[in-house]
């Protein structure tokens, strides 16, 4: 059965950084699709039906000894498949072809030429002209399996674009998920729609309905917690449990003091006045900063933060006479992280959340009404809920909050140096206009001090950091290009109006796909 009645695209990942794109870029299409790692994603088969299969790139080469292959059962499954760089390098080995190392690799933009009509650019590309893509290979084919034909060309790969119609095999040396290949989302659009024959039946407005009918299946009568963060995620995930379940559900949000200024207060006057939430702040500042104090290893803090919430809300359930369930706003890019096919450095990024599930003495299972969404389809179920454009566009907040916007170990008096700063910042964005242009921006009080001079007198503080990027689901973003006007006002203010700060900069670090998130 498919998730929740809907037509599912499988897409086996080879380890690409940019394998989650290609997930955006089906759901853009309104096909729901789900990301396996090679090694698991044919056991996927049955549960998912697929319509058809993509198989992402990745940073290993076919010629390697211990190489990813293609599950002989994903070929076999009788459903139309396309292969994306590795994949189409492991499709044409697997299927008899030759692959051989590229001594004109490609990395970065190509031009490509299509000489024969095919559907998966059918009313995209016009034959005889060139089109811009992505590439990014080391090795490349050089010779076909039996029954493939070259439908376009490249100047490096002779064999960037293959097809078998008679097995429904399509395979592309390049990346049609990236923003640099202009036309590449109608590629894929194509593939979903017009070869797998998807019709696009994955909307918020379907999803709100099934999600609520499943989480009133898992639930039934039993009592459910939700932290609740004031964020965007765990707000939406509220909503809808609230929807389902009524008062069987109660919200706790932990005020842990590592929050931005007034947040606390600002969660609890926005939720009591205007959804009837049964919500329990819990006073643990110093339960938090307690702990955290001196701690200046950023994963450790975030482990340090994720057990103290688990036994916070476990603290709660037992005041409140029980719970059955505990919920969290899990994302799918948390899933996907948790289970990294590397086992790099994503496998570690949401180490504050309880992906793997919760500890057994809890007694507890865990309710993730979002695991499916990406953050933008969050916001568009926020919209579905009825919250307010002001509150679904808020830039993300993390939950380790202000602990790991403090490189260093964690204080009292710095926490408040930082707070003081952020609220500036955030103001002078608003002042400017900006804030709905930027996915998120924040401060950081670096580990250094400087020496400088204010008035008459030498002073030796603290260095703020300044973030501010671009995106659209969290995945990859970019640094946002401030004019050097607002950043000399948000400055001034900031060393003016803070004690502890006497000089700021601006990050203009952007965050590629697969590195750790911005928080």
């Amino acid at each position: 059965m498919t998730y929740l009645g809907h037509q599912c695209i499988l897409i086996v990942d080879f380890g690409s950084q940019v394998t989650q794109l290609i997930a955006r870029r089906l759901r853009e299409a309104g096909v729901y699709c789900e990301i396996h790692p090679f090694s698991k994603a044919a056991d996927e088969l049955a549960r998912l039906e697929p319509k058809g299969i993509i198989l992402s790139g990745g940073p290993a080469s076919v010629l390697d000894k211990n190489a990813p292959e293609i599950d002989a059962r994903l070929l076999d499954a009788n459903v139309p498949i396309l292969g994306i760089c590795y994949g189409q390098q492991a499709l044409c080995v697997a299927l008899g072809g030759k692959v051989e190392a590229d001594h004109h690799a490609e990395f970065g933009r190509a031009e490509l030429t299509p000489n024969k009509a095919c559907a998966l650019y059918d009313d995209v590309w016009k034959l005889g002209t060139e089109h811009q893509v992505w590439m990014s290979h080391g090795d490349r084919v050089t010779k076909l399996p039996s029954g493939f034909e070259v439908v376009a060309t490249s100047s490096g790969a002779p064999f960037a674009f293959i097809e078998n119609i008679e097995k429904q095999i399509w395979a592309v040396q390049f990346h049609p998920e990236v923003h640099h290949t202009p036309d590449g989302a109608k590629l894929l659009s194509n593939f979903v729609h017009k070869i797998c024959g998807c019709s696009g039946d994955w909307t918020m407005a379907t999803y709100k309905q099934q999600a609520i009918d499943k989480i009133r299946e898992q639930v039934g009568d039993g009592k459910v917690i939700c932290g609740l963060s004031g964020g965007v995620d765990s707000s939406v995930a509220a909503l809808l449990l609230h929807e389902a379940i009524g008062d069987n559900l109660t919200c706790i949000l932990v005020d842990h003091g590592l929050m931005r200024h007034n947040e606390a207060d600002d969660v609890v006057k926005m939720f009591s006045e205007h959804y009837n939430l049964k919500l329990v702040r819990v006073d643990a500042v110093d339960l938090f900063i307690d702990a955290l104090e001196g701690e200046s290893d950023p994963e450790k803090k975030r482990k340090i933060i994720g057990r103290l919430f688990i036994e916070t809300f476990e603290a709660e359930a037992k005041k409140l006479g029980g719970a059955d369930y505990l919920a969290q706003g899990t994302l799918y890019p948390d899933v996907i992280e948790s289970v990294s096919f590397s086992g790099g450095p994503s496998a570690t990024i949401k180490s504050h959340h309880n992906v793997g599930g919760l500890p057994e003495r809890m007694n507890m299972e865990l309710v993730e009404p979002l695991r499916e969404l990406f953050k933008d389809e969050v916001r568009a179920l926020g919209h579905e809920l009825g919250l307010p454009d002001s509150f679904i566009g808020r830039h993300p907040f993390p939950g380790p909050g202000l602990a790991i916007r403090l490189p260093g170990g964690v204080t009292r008096e710095k926490l408040d140096i930082l707070r003081k700063a952020d609220v500036i910042y955030l103001d002078e964005i608003r002042k400017a206009g900006l804030y709905d242009k930027i996915w998120q921006a924040f401060a950081v009080l670096l580990p250094v001090q400087t020496v400088g001079v204010m008035g008459d007198n030498r002073t030796y503080e603290f260095v703020c950091a300044l973030r501010a990027v671009t995106s659209v689901d969290g995945m990859t973003a970019d640094f946002y290009p401030y004019e050097m006007e607002f950043l000399g006002k948000a400055a001034t203010r900031i060393i003016n109006e803070v004690r502890g700060i006497n000089r700021v900069v601006y990050d203009v670090t952007s965050k590629p796909p697969g590195t750790i998130e911005w928080e």
